[in-house]
């Protein structure tokens, strides 16, 4: 998939009026090659109707100062959200996290003292396949994200350190395909979730995730999603 887009002002322009014919609210995820890049784009949407929130991909890498990744260390993580922080005065700031670091706590807690209003928990892992035939990368890239089922128990155990170590909180994602895997990432700590991969197999994937979840607080006479947050018992 990569990063691929057609921009923050055909995005503006051609996309947004369509999506806000429907009743759910839009957030959009903001990718950028250099730190200006993301103040430009992140200032840009502030001041756009129809926008609930903004979610910064530090998975790009910064191609200004020698290619390195804005989510390999602590403290260029806490520069590009204060900077874009500061940018964004009206919008909800959310930061979605890389789970190809040593300690992803570190990072959400670098988010955190930023300003961030939540952190995204987690990105794609990195993987790669190979062609044993032609003995060739399956990829074009050689390596590429790695998302769906496969990273769930991963993803879930990161979502549950994560939740304990911040105040902010934290958006559950990866592997999310069923309202029971929703349950399991806000019983981990998350306040809500984002649906990926299973979309593109399942285009009701979402709306089915929803409609499970308001059929599990039926059973369970459950008055609040809310009261589920952080319900694992260890």
């Amino acid at each position: 998939i990569g990063w691929q887009n057609i921009g923050a002002i055909e995005f503006v322009t051609k996309k947004l009026p369509a999506l806000g014919s429907y009743s759910t609210r839009v957030v959009v995820n903001v990718v950028g090659f250099t730190l200006s890049d993301y103040v430009e784009v992140t200032r840009f949407l502030d001041d756009c109707p129809g926008i609930a929130a903004l979610e910064l991909n530090i998975s790009c890498p910064n191609v200004k100062e020698g290619g390195f990744h804005f989510n390999k260390d602590p403290r260029d993580t806490f520069r590009v959200t204060e900077a874009t922080r500061r940018a964004s005065t009206r919008l909800p700031l959310w930061v979605k996290l890389s789970p190809n670091v040593t300690d992803i706590r570190e990072f959400a807690r670098a988010c955190e003292e930023a300003g961030a209003d939540a952190v995204s928990v987690v990105n794609t892992f990195v993987g790669m396949a190979i062609d044993v035939e032609r003995r060739r990368p399956r990829l074009g890239y050689v390596t590429g994200g790695l998302s769906g089922p496969a990273i769930k128990p991963v993803a879930l155990r990161m979502v549950w350190e994560t939740a304990q170590a911040v105040r902010i909180p934290v958006v559950g994602v990866g592997g999310i395909a069923s309202a029971e895997d929703a349950l399991e990432f806000l019983l981990a700590g998350a306040r809500a979730v984002q649906v990926g991969t299973a979309n593109f197999y399942n285009p009701a994937a979402s709306q089915q995730v929803a409609a499970g979840l308001e059929e599990y607080c039926r059973s369970h006479r459950i008055s609040d999603i809310n009261d589920v947050v952080g319900g694992l018992e260890v």
